[in-house]
């Protein structure tokens, strides 16, 4: 059990980890602000620990660094393979087709990571150039880290970008390699509205959470104070009494006794029902998650490791499970809901083998060769990504159901199933 928050001291168990003694005095300063603002405030919200941890402008993780691939913290599906982008612009492009080929389209992606994922897709993209001849493509990145967007820019356009733009919406501008305009924003409100597909690949599990905890009292918000036993050190501890999250973010049906809920995240899925609902397109979510059975998730990583959340804040990426069942609910029934399916199902469907044997007929050397197999398997082994990770959509409801159905069901042709959630049937 967790202190209540001036009380005794009693670690939370799973805490643990080495400080190496790198980073240390980053993470002294990042550390010294917190311990400041919590000596001046009293606890913070696990939330609020978050926020500072990974977006504070002068240390934190994402506008410092962000971490991603073999020199960093993680390493995420995209950077493993190829094949992994090559898929879900193929899925974008299956759902434009049923959708009738709308004469242009967005492709906006949150938080690109190095832009590795977007630069797959307009490679699929370029290769059915003559498919997308008549269409009007442009790609509209979602980036709070002027560090990673420097990154994506290199990756995207080969660095030939114009830094603040004339119309004050977009931050920075370019046209990618293969001729597409492409425009960086800070906030999802900023991207023009229009027919647009949306993609969120292990976006929202860096978002803040807030953690709460059943106790004989009621419903007690988990929150971030000095351990007061050991200076400079942090600990978690329980609210007093209830607090305003306690109050706004419990489901009343809710059955687990310890949550985490995403406020942010419900927000953002809001904005893309709402979107979706009124210009069309789609929705991709890929992320680790459950469809709300898990409870304590709050994790850190640092050089691939699990590390302590509340140890030298600021130098190592926080994430928490993606609760999809909250998502759903956030929709508020603006959009259907597909999913959320194993990684490995939604690969396999969209014919990761056949790309597979393709991929491995084409190259001569055995480097390669292990090179394809081993991504493969990282891709889809279920105890790698195959099963941690998951894919969610979000579809205007009449993408799904025809409402003139059930009147006359001879008179429309029926509608091409959604693919990758389903068993693909190739003609």
């Amino acid at each position: 059990p967790l202190p209540t928050a001036p009380a005794a001291a009693r670690p939370l168990s799973g805490a643990g980890g080495r400080e190496e003694a790198e980073g240390a005095s980053r993470a002294t300063a990042m550390l010294r602000h917190l311990l400041l603002k919590l000596r001046a405030t009293g606890p913070v919200t696990v939330a609020e620990y978050m926020r500072e941890a990974l977006t504070n402008p002068g240390q934190g993780y994402y506008t410092r660094r962000g971490g991603i691939g073999e020199s960093g913290d993680f390493v995420t599906s995209p950077e493993i393979s190829q094949v992994f982008g090559e898929l879900i612009g193929i899925w974008y492009i299956s759902e434009w087709i049923a959708t009738g080929k709308p004469k242009a389209f967005q492709l906006v992606e949150l938080g690109p990571g190095r832009g590795t994922l977007t630069d797959d897709i307009l490679r699929v993209f370029s290769q059915l150039a003559s498919l997308l001849s008549k269409c009007d493509v442009s790609v509209h990145l979602v980036e709070v880290s002027p560090k990673l967007s420097e990154i994506q820019a290199l990756m995207l356009t080969g660095g030939k970008v114009q830094s603040n733009p004339e119309d004050n919406s977009a931050y920075m501008r370019g046209v990618s390699k293969t001729g597409i305009p492409i425009s960086w924003y800070r906030d999802i409100q900023d991207v023009p509205s229009g027919y647009s597909f949306y993609l969120a690949h292990e976006f929202f599990d860096a978002l803040p959470i807030h953690k709460f905890q059943k106790t004989e009292k009621g419903w007690r918000e988990v929150l971030v104070d000095i351990d007061p036993d050991v200076p400079d050190q942090l600990r978690f501890v329980l609210s007093p009494s209830t607090t305003p999250a306690t109050e706004n973010f419990i489901q009343p049906e809710e059955t687990r006794d310890h949550v985490e809920v995403c406020p942010e995240a419900g927000v953002i899925i809001q904005r893309l029902a709402c979107r979706i609902e009124k210009d069309g397109g789609a929705a991709l979510v890929a992320d680790y998650g459950h469809d709300g059975t898990k409870t304590d998730t709050f994790r850190g990583f640092r050089n691939h490791k699990l590390h302590d959340v509340l140890k030298a804040p600021g130098t190592a990426d926080l994430t928490a499970d993606v609760d999809f069942s909250y998502l759903r609910k956030m929709t508020q029934g603006r959009t259907a809901t597909l999913g959320p399916i194993k990684q490995r199902e939604f690969l396999k469907n969209m014919g990761i083998d056949l790309r597979l044997q393709v991929l491995l007929q084409n190259s001569r050397d055995t480097a390669t060769h292990e090179q394809l197999l081993h991504s493969y398997d990282m891709l889809m082994n279920p105890k790698k990504m195959g099963d941690r990770f998951n894919f969610f959509a979000l579809l205007p409801h009449h993408r799904l159901a025809d409402p003139d159905k059930k009147h006359k069901p001879e008179s429309k042709s029926p509608l091409p199933p959604v693919a990758g959630f389903g068993e693909l049937l190739l003609k």
